[in-house]
């Protein structure tokens, strides 16, 4: 398999440093660029389409979520994930609107840290209590719509429920008697069928829908 390409960006050289020294030592991480703030960001995904933008979220000039922002819009299957010191719920959760795939906290373990990384690479990131609570409080009372309006079939509102419960591939894979590769397959297929990019959107829709019954 081809290492996942990495644009670090963040206004600190010693963070980007930090990160790259722990990148490094993984050989399915390459390191293609590092940028300053958001503009750069913006500018070095465009010259070199990198797999996953590891992104701070406060930066000079333009900060990590206004330039999320616009990167998902013009390259929406470049993965994002927010790099920040605190886990402030309500600035990850905006990034996380905007398109973000997931935050990583820039103090936890270096292993952990890369385990992280390669499942939001790899999309198998369950969505976190914290991020399911906050969609909730979005959509308190959303209009449901009756299940057979949604483009999705049976089983796959299965997994689609699951998914907003927090519930991670393998968890999904136990629960409706599938393998792992199955769960991808069916993932792949509902983001396709509703437009959307990441597990955060997938669980908006479920609970804005009225799916969640």
């Amino acid at each position: 398999m081809q290492p996942f390409r990495i644009l670090i960006v963040d206004d600190h050289v010693h963070a980007r440093e930090g990160i790259r020294e722990i990148l490094e030592e993984h050989e399915d991480f390459l390191i293609i660029g590092e940028g300053k703030n958001g503009e750069e960001a913006i500018k070095l995904t465009e010259e070199l389409m990198p797999d996953i933008i590891l992104m701070d979220i406060q930066m000079p000039v333009m900060d990590g979520l206004e330039a999320t922002k616009r990167i998902k819009l013009k390259f929406p299957y470049v993965k994002i994930v927010m790099i920040t010191v605190s886990d402030d719920i309500t600035d990850l959760f905006d990034a996380l609107k905007k398109g973000a795939q997931g935050y990583l906290l820039k103090n936890i373990q270096s292993d952990v840290w890369c385990d992280h990384l390669r499942a939001f690479a790899l999309d198998e990131v369950p969505m976190s209590k914290e991020i399911a609570f906050q969609i909730l409080k979005e959509f308190p009372q959303s209009k449901a719509i009756t299940k057979k309006n949604t483009p999705l079939s049976n089983r796959e509102l299965e997994v689609l429920q699951l998914v907003a419960k927090g519930l991670s591939n393998r968890e999904i894979s136990d629960t409706l008697f599938i393998s792992e590769h199955t769960v991808k397959s069916h993932l792949k297929n509902i983001l396709s069928k509703l437009h959307l990019d990441n597990r955060v959107q997938l669980t908006s829709y479920a609970f804005q829908q009225g799916l969640m019954n």
